[in-house]
Parts: structure tokens; sequence; C-alpha cells
């Protein structure tokens, strides 16, 4: 098979190709390299390759094939990693020179269930500093461009993660979510991402933004995502946060049906502006769910926007993280993450009880809104991602342009993006579809329902051609 066609190629679908051994790992392996050898210079979406060990495991993988070994349900199958978790031996920077020279010693609990079911990781993915911006730059690895237009930003905090897969340099991705994280990107870059229930998937080291981070899968199918939900999912001794394990396997969760459900779709949460191409195709999109059985009805939660909250919530533990450095290394920090640093160092340990409680109070609202509903539709984004400058609006200490994403890392409540159509300039828009805690099933089983309805993954930007 091409190189070009390989990532392209459905994870579920790979790994089956891989079990009839009809293409072998080594082959996957060497033309995910060759691909993002020819790509990542223009794109910027990996800090790191591991081409040696990529090739190493792929090699290992190729054997346990020949053997008869028992496979796991990812062999063979390359995967990009987000660059703040820990892959033993692996530099991880978190996109930051204050972090240039850390290597992790051990894998983070998702690595290790990674390489568990046979996924083979090929690289690490670059990222804003500290995961503190949802701006695709950083001052350790600079820009990564959008793969639908290499002026338009890839959107953060998981930008490598969501431009690789958007430009099939690999089927799978795992990126991180702590106030849209997931789903930015992936609604810039036009594919799948998941920011599951708060603790689904264990987090060790401790996120910085421990109350709000969610760890995830991106892909550009349903299905995809759904199988690498299954593999990742579950708790860890190390993580006091972290669930048990789900009771229901997500990639079977693809295939119920919707008839009956109730959805709520909001076009703005009742403080949004949004952008009128994004409006009118996010309605569109929320309008087909009747199309698949669902009642839709217009409600929004009623909640004023929590962006206070949020902006603490995120930056806090960065924030105390890099505060100390202030004096010898500002020059060499994002100056945006400087002045959100200087921010919450402003902060008391009022304040920060105030955030919680609008939390928690916001937590109730939702709570309330899914008994009467099963499903809340919004826009993902309220605008189409925007140009590579870094300007005040997009770049300041705040996140209050992003209106749809941070309420739910509030809540820990599962939140999917799914691309539902293109601006009239060829960039993708996202629907969002939030479901109540621990519902991710019912979130996967909405998403390929829609999915089937309007596929989205046969589109591939120009310059993956």
């Amino acid at each position: 098979m091409d190189a070009r066609e390989l990532g392209f190629v459905p994870a579920i679908e790979l790994a089956a190709k891989v079990r009839r051994k009809e293409v072998s790992p080594v082959e996957i392996v060497g033309a995910v390299l060759e691909q993002i050898e020819r790509l990542n210079p223009t794109i910027n979406a990996f800090s790191a390759v591991l081409d040696e060990q990529a090739r190493s495991a792929a090699h290992a993988a190729e054997a346990a094939l020949a053997s008869g070994e028992p496979l796991g349900p990812l062999h063979g199958v390359p995967i990009a990693i987000k660059e703040q978790l820990n892959v033993a031996g692996v530099r991880v920077a978190f996109g930051s020179h204050l972090l240039a020279d850390s290597v992790a010693t051990e894998d983070a609990p998702v690595i290790a269930r990674l390489r568990a079911a046979g996924a083979i990781i090929v690289g690490m993915t670059t990222m804003p500093e500290f995961g503190w911006q949802g701006h695709s730059w950083s001052p350790l690895y600079g820009m990564t461009h959008n793969p639908w237009d290499l002026d338009h930003t890839a959107g953060g905090s998981s930008s490598g993660s969501a431009a690789a897969v958007a430009a099939g340099l690999v089927p799978l991705a795992v990126g991180s979510d702590g106030a849209g994280s997931i789903r930015m990107p992936a609604s810039f870059c036009g594919i799948f991402g998941l920011k599951p229930t708060f603790g689904r998937v264990a987090q060790y080291p401790v996120s910085l933004s421990e109350f709000v981070t969610h760890l995830g899968p991106m892909a550009r199918t349903v299905r995809d995502a759904a199988l690498l939900l299954d593999v990742t999912a579950g708790p860890d001794p190390r993580d006091p946060t972290s669930l048990p394990p789900p009771n229901e396997a997500y990639l079977a969760a693809c295939e119920g049906d919707l008839t009956g459900a109730r959805v709520a779709w909001s076009p703005d949460l009742g403080y949004a502006t949004v952008a009128p191409e994004v409006a009118r195709l996010t309605e569109a999109a929320a309008r087909r769910f009747a199309e698949l059985g669902c009642t839709v009805e217009e409600a929004t939660p009623g909640f004023p926007d929590p962006i206070w909250s949020a902006d603490q919530h995120l930056w806090a533990g960065a924030a105390n993280r890099a505060w100390e450095r202030l004096p010898t290394e500002r020059d060499r920090m994002d100056p945006g993450f400087v002045a959100a640093v200087e921010m919450m160092a402003e902060r008391t340990l009022f304040d920060a009880a105030r955030a919680r409680a609008q939390r928690f109070e916001l937590s109730a609202i939702m709570g309330a809104f899914f008994e009467r509903y099963d499903l809340l539709l919004t826009p993902t984004m309220a605008d189409i991602a925007f140009g590579t400058d870094r300007s005040e609006r997009t770049y300041g200490p705040t996140l209050g342009w992003s209106p749809f994403t941070y309420p739910f890392n509030l809540t820990g409540q599962p939140a999917a993006t799914v691309p539902c159509g293109w601006s009239e300039a060829g960039l993708p828009v996202g629907l969002q579809i939030i479901g109540p805690r621990f519902a991710e099933a019912l979130v996967f089983q909405a998403a390929a329902a829609f999915e089937a309805a309007q596929p989205w993954a046969d589109r591939r930007p120009t310059i993956a051609s």
C-alpha cells in the first residue's frame, strides 16, 4: 500500500489487516515515518519523531505475529502522543524551554495500556507552553500549522495531535483537555475528538490542572476513537481521581440506536457570539438528529459564562510551576503565558474557593438539565480556525474566545466534537456533543449515528495528497 494512503486507513482496519497478514507492522511504521519526514517540516505536528524506537517496536510486533502470540486490539497500529504525557526515555517538555532537559523515567498509565494493546508510538506532538492556550504556538517549537490551510492555526493545546491525524501522518493520537484542548484543535482540523468523563483515563503524573484535565482519543473516525478509549480507560493506584473500569464497551456502543433520545440544541449557551458560517452549519447538523429518530428542541441550560472559574482552574497549577523561574527565564517563555502566570499570582485562596464553588454550581445546573435531556448539542467553536498571528483576541490570558468548551471541563462531563461541514474557505467546522457524567457510550453512539448520516473521513487536506 502506498505510504500516503496508510496513514488514512482507519486504525480498526489497519489492525485487522495486520492480523490477516495483509500488511506488516514494519511496513506500516515505515510508511508513517516516511510521511512524517515528508510533511512534518511544513506542518510542525511532531516535536520528536521516535524513529528507532518505533521501528524496533514494529519488528517486535511482526515477530509476535509470526510466533502466534496473542495480539492486542491495536497490534501494529501507529499512534502519536501529546508531549505532556510520560513515555519512558523520551523528553517531556510541555512545549517549554523550562523543561527542555526533562526526560521521562517511566510510562504514564495511558502509555502502558497502549503498549499492552499493541500500539506503536511513533512520536511526540507539539503543544503550546504548558498547554496554556488554544493557539498552536510555543517558544520551544514555534507554530503548528493547520493542514487544511497552513496560514491558520491548528488550535490547542493538543495542536500537533490534531494536525498529525488530519494530515494522515497517523490514524490515532492521544490528547489532553483542560478547557477544550482536545475539542478545539479537533474542530479546527476536521477530526473527531472526545474529552471523556473526568477520571475515566487515569493520569500520572497528576496534571498541572488536576481538577479539569481529561485525557482522551483523537481520530478521524468515531469507531477508531471508541476503540482507543476502550484500550486506555481505567483506574491507576497513583491517580486518586481515576474512575473504576467502565462497565460497557465503547466500540460496541457505536452500533446503538438513537431512536427516542431527547436532544437539546443550544446555539449560544445563552452568552456566546457565533460566526454566521458556524451558526448555519452547526444548526443544520443539530437538526439532522431528528432524522436519526431523536426529539430535538432548542434549549439552553441557563448558566452565566464561567470563564473566570475556568481560567483559574486551567492555569493555577502551571503558574505555580513557572512562577519561581520568571525572574531568570521570562525572556524564554511565551509572553502570553507569562501574563497568565502573573494574573494567577495575584489571586488568593479566597479566589480559589470561589472558583471551586462556581464549578460545583455549574455541575448542579447541568445535572438537572440532563434529567430533562439525554444529550446537549452546541457549536464546538464560535468561529472557524483563525490565522497564525498571535492577536490579543486569541492570545490574551483568557480562553473566553472558546465559549463552548471550558464549561464542560468544570462539570467533568464527556464532550466530543464531530466535523459537521466546511466553511467557504475550506476550513472545518465542528459540532459538540455533550452527555451526562459517565455517559461516554451514549456520546459515541450519537457521534457514530451522525457520522453515518453525514460522513467526513474521506475528505482530505490538499497537503496530504
